[in-house]
């Protein structure tokens, strides 16, 4: 979902709450910034768990739905047609 939320609307804007050291704020970020930032620690996260011993299967099966949900929206999203 996340994937295909990227693609659909890469100029939406994301309310996220910030520690600025020991005040929370909130404050609206890029969804592209944001979703990015995610799936750059999802597989920062599933590589540090390679050879570990635990498998990270977590990890990786984030960062196979993130790609999936991409794929998944030029196959199954439907063209909008405007009328003349």
């Amino acid at each position: 979902m996340l994937g295909a939320y990227l693609i659909l609307f890469p100029h939406a804007r994301v309310a996220s709450l910030v520690p600025i050291l020991f005040i929370f704020t909130v404050i609206n970020v890029p969804a592209t910034l944001f979703l990015l930032f995610w799936f750059v620690t999802q597989l920062f996260s599933g590589g540090l768990r390679w050879g570990a011993s635990g498998s990270g299967v977590a990890w990786w099966a984030h960062v196979g739905g993130f790609i999936f949900g991409i794929l998944a929206v030029y196959v199954f999203a439907r063209r909008r047609v405007y009328p003349y």
